[in-house]
């Protein structure tokens, strides 16, 4: 399997070491547009490969897409990333002609290539990226969700005060501050639902504090988060190079699932070989419904701004 990370900043960088840790790949390439960057990058990579025990061949290039020819699938992160105070939304205008320009690079030289959007706002940039292509609905996935879910489980395991791993829930919506719908509901610990751990009042505390996660976090950095965005790619990456079916939240091209139409947005999906394998319509309360609802119009909104 050959996976391609285009921008070799710190998402792009973790993407790799991450794919490569996990050694289902045979090999990876970071593209980068600053001289030298992505080659260095994946040299400094590479020198762990003894150390963390993979054999991934790790390659960089600046710019040169002929090097990414073949790839399987092709993980977009390039753009500016958030500064504090920023939403997601203001970075529309700079990062809408990267990523259009990427994806058409890509397709050039990798026709039945996968691709991955992590660049924000992200249900737009993975709604650009079908619009730039024409690729099937399958073929172009939004990260948000995976990533969302990931935190959400984080602040469910603390609130409970258990094992992250006893722990299952997912985010489905818009990934935004506003537009994420953390499903309190159905979160459970070991099956058992989590409301029989924790109060009303405490599951709300966990909502919000999952819907401004990566606002909390560019405060905390100065910018954008880095470890779980690429965690969450390389779990999809890997999904797909092992056709394992596994089903992540996660931004998709909706053609009425969820009564929605022409629009990417967070719900969970079977990710295989294919990218998309299938999405999973789950019955939603009234109060989710509506949560939707209003999420797709904020997402139709930034969509408006292309």
């Amino acid at each position: 399997m050959k996976v391609t990370v285009v921008g070799a900043g710190a998402v792009g960088a973790s993407c790799a070491e991450y794919i490569a840790i996990k050694d289902f790949a045979a090999e990876v390439v970071l593209i980068d547009i600053k001289e030298g960057f992505a080659e260095g990058k994946a040299m400094d990579l590479m020198q762990t490969a003894s150390l963390n025990s993979f054999d991934t061949k790790i390659t960089g290039t600046t710019g040169d897409y002929s090097k990414t020819a073949g790839s399987d699938v092709a993980v977009i992160t390039s753009g500016i990333p958030r500064k504090p105070g920023m939403t997601r939304e203001e970075l529309i205008s700079t990062n809408a002609g990267i990523v259009k320009s990427v994806a058409e690079s890509l397709i050039k030289e990798s026709p039945s290539v996968i691709i991955i959007v992590v660049s924000n706002p992200m249900d737009t940039m993975t709604y650009l990226t079908h619009k730039a292509t024409g690729l099937p609905k399958h073929r172009v996935i939004g990260m948000g969700g995976a990533l969302d879910s990931a935190r959400f489980k984080y602040r469910l395991a603390e609130a409970v005060n258990a094992p992250i791993s006893d722990i299952d829930g997912m985010v489905i919506g818009g990934h935004s501050d506003t537009g994420m719908i953390p499903l309190t509901r159905l979160a459970t610990r070991n099956s058992v639902p989590v409301s029989e751990f924790v109060s009303e009042d405490r599951l709300e505390e966990v909502k919000q504090a999952t819907k401004v996660g990566g606002a909390t976090l560019t405060k905390l950095l100065g910018t954008s988060a880095w470890y779980a965005p690429g965690a969450a790619v390389s779990a999809m990456v890997q999904a797909i190079g092992n056709d394992s079916k596994k089903m992540f939240p996660c931004s998709c091209m909706l053609n009425g699932e969820y009564g929605l139409d022409d629009i990417c947005i967070g719900v969970p999906a079977v990710i295989g070989a294919k990218g998309i394998e299938s999405i999973v319509e789950i019955e939603l309360s009234d109060a989710e419904k509506q949560d939707l609802s209003t999420s797709a119009e904020a997402v139709r909104k930034t969509n408006s701004l292309l």
